[in-house]
């Protein structure tokens, strides 16, 4: 069960996260690669003594190196060394949990490599889906989802003989912090309001993400890609309380439900230990102390950005990687003060009318319509969003 892994994006929360997962279950750390934040990348490393660690940045290499000078783990960098890490030999699982799409070529070689994947980065399958399944498939390369959501899909489906008895997914949004605001009011919320997140802890990107209901928007996506079902056959419920993290409803009605507390240690966990369950550091769920669980439908006119992106996947081609670079950027802007909350769905449906998606789906036309996105979304001025 113990086989060893590799993190890419170590620093970041699910990278932390899968720390505490693997010392608690004994889980050994072969590599670790991150972008710059070397304070933390020294004391993990020193704490989880990996053969290899690598800073995408190349001024963070150079000081991690002389940090760690002491020791025998050998400090890599660049794009070269974020590669190195995903397809390093003494790993046989690799922890995709860079922020972005610069997680796709990383995980694309460790799928080459052979590794199996404990898929943390959205925008892997959001961008290049089939792409990335395809060469999952011909290589026979496990590919197991970190998400809280699609592992509770995952976990329901353990019992499924083939996905002609599924006749619905149902994946889980708690809604984010302004669950019930009119669109009058969310144009007045400000970016202290939307990092507040009522249930979970997350990076910035994946929290305001989650306010603006794109994260659910990018887990509809992910989902069909991970499971091989049609959009018809997937839907979205606000459950506020997020305990129920998604849900499997079969052919003869039957519903199965994943419960758990808010802790993502739970999902990092049974990626790295499938088909095992094994005692772990997750907080347990108290069904005596749960709050009423609800459930509502979510409100796509308040928070357009769950149906761009069902239109996205709809659609197919690259037009999902335009709306994921458009609203990486627009998110970016948002995060320094450029624009408002409700900008972020205004920018990302001005750029998807703006560049042409292509059909076939490839590592070169993902990457060109990503690029032409974040051009596009980087030059609209912000007077024009309203």
């Amino acid at each position: 069960m113990n086989k060893t892994i590799s993190i890419l994006g170590s620093t970041g929360s699910i990278g932390t996260q899968t720390l505490e997962v693997a010392a608690s279950c004994g889980i050994p750390v072969a590599a670790l690669a991150a972008h710059r934040n070397v304070a933390l990348l020294e004391r993990q490393a020193r704490a989880f003594r990996p053969k290899l660690v690598a800073a995408a940045d190349e001024t963070a290499a150079a000081d991690l190196k002389q940090r760690l000078r002491d020791t025998d783990i050998r400090v890599v960098s660049g794009s070269e060394g974020i590669l190195e890490a995903a397809c390093f030999d003494e790993a046989q699982t690799v922890v995709t949990a860079m922020v972005g799409i610069a997680g796709l070529v990383p995980t694309l070689a460790a799928i080459g490599a052979g590794k199996r994947i404990a898929l943390a980065n959205k925008e892997t399958l959001v961008c290049a889906g089939p792409l990335v399944m395809a060469e999952a498939k011909a290589r026979n390369v496990e590919v197991i989802p970190v998400d809280s959501e699609h592992s509770a899909i995952f976990q329901c489906l353990q019992g499924s003989r083939g996905r002609e008895e599924v006749k619905r997914l149902l994946l889980t949004a708690s809604g984010g912090p302004f669950f019930g605001y009119t669109r009058e009011a969310l144009e007045q919320v400000t970016l202290e309001q939307a990092l507040k997140h009522p249930n979970w802890t997350m990076g910035a990107k994946v929290t305001i993400d989650s306010a603006t209901l794109m994260n659910k928007g990018l887990e509809f996506l992910e989902a069909m890609c991970l499971f091989g079902l049609p959009p018809e056959k997937i839907s979205v419920l606000v459950h506020r309380q997020s305990i129920v993290h998604s849900l499997v409803e079969y052919c003869d009605n039957a519903v199965l439900a994943q419960l758990g507390t808010p802790d993502m240690r739970v999902p990092i966990q049974y990626a790295l230990t499938w088909p095992r369950r094994v005692p772990g550091p997750a907080t347990e769920l108290d069904l005596l102390s749960c709050p009423p669980l609800t459930f509502q439908q979510p409100d796509t006119e308040a928070f357009p950005c769950l149906a761009l992106a069902i239109h996205a996947a709809k659609e197919g081609g690259t037009l999902p990687a335009i709306m994921n670079g458009a609203n990486e950027i627009a998110v970016a802007r948002f995060l320094k003060g450029e624009i408002g909350f409700l900008d972020i769905p205004r920018l990302v449906e001005r750029t998807m009318a703006l560049v042409q998606p292509e059909k076939a789906v490839t590592l070169e036309t993902v990457l060109e319509a990503d690029a032409s996105a974040r051009r596009a979304a980087s030059e609209e001025p912000a007077r024009y969003l309203r």
